[in-house]
């Protein structure tokens, strides 16, 4: 364990970063605490607070890493998906995310959060706005707000229940076919109910004569 020492450090708010993700992997959200980080960090006790204002502000910061990560992840899993297989090679990486990352994923959603954290803020933006920039393509006329988290929730939803052990993750490879045939599945029952709609639509504009 480090000796606590007086706040010369080269980085402090990096070093405490740092040392809250180790205690999140170790422990979970449980064992996080500002004084928890203190001594991972070999610093004073009071030394995180020069730069997180209590648990929530650390728990926001960790977050906005998260994110940024997730982020990179699903842009190189593809950067523009447009087709089915490229958005379920996009949901893959998000549940691979949370599966390799589970503390972190959990801090990143379950925890409470500084909701004044810019930098919290903007990492999150990022995301919203890479989903919905995938509806815009794929979805030119659909709502994109909606649409995105209606996509969002899904994959979000898988990621949860392969975490809390509801779906089998005992391999990536079953977790890539399940998450690949839930997206197939949502696209296989969007086409058809569009198709539908627009054989109803056809029947109520052109009504068969006598």
């Amino acid at each position: 364990m480090p000796q606590a020492t007086a706040y010369h450090h080269g980085d402090l708010r990096a070093a405490c970063l740092r040392a809250a993700r180790e205690l999140l992997e170790e422990d979970g959200s449980a064992g996080l605490s500002l004084r928890a980080v203190a001594r991972r960090a070999g610093v004073s006790a009071t030394a995180p607070y020069r730069h997180f204002a209590d648990r929530d502000a650390l728990v926001s910061a960790v977050a906005a890493e998260g994110y940024r990560e997730l982020a990179t992840d699903l842009a190189t899993a593809h950067p523009h998906p447009s087709t089915p297989d490229e958005l379920a090679a996009v949901a893959v990486a998000y549940v691979r995310f949370a599966l390799d990352h589970p503390a972190l994923f959990r801090a990143m959603f379950a925890e409470p959060c500084d909701p004044t954290s810019e930098e919290r803020v903007v990492a999150t933006a990022v995301i919203s706005e890479y989903v919905q920039s995938i509806v815009r393509s794929a979805f030119p006329d659909s709502d994109a707000g909606a649409l995105a988290t209606a996509v969002w929730a899904l994959v979000h939803g898988l990621a949860f229940l392969h975490l809390d052990g509801k779906l089998d993750a005992s391999t990536p490879e079953i977790v890539g076919d399940q998450v690949r045939a839930t997206v197939g599945a949502l696209f296989t029952a969007a086409h058809a109910l569009f198709t539908a709609a627009q054989g109803t639509g056809a029947a109520f504009a052109s009504p068969r004569q006598p």
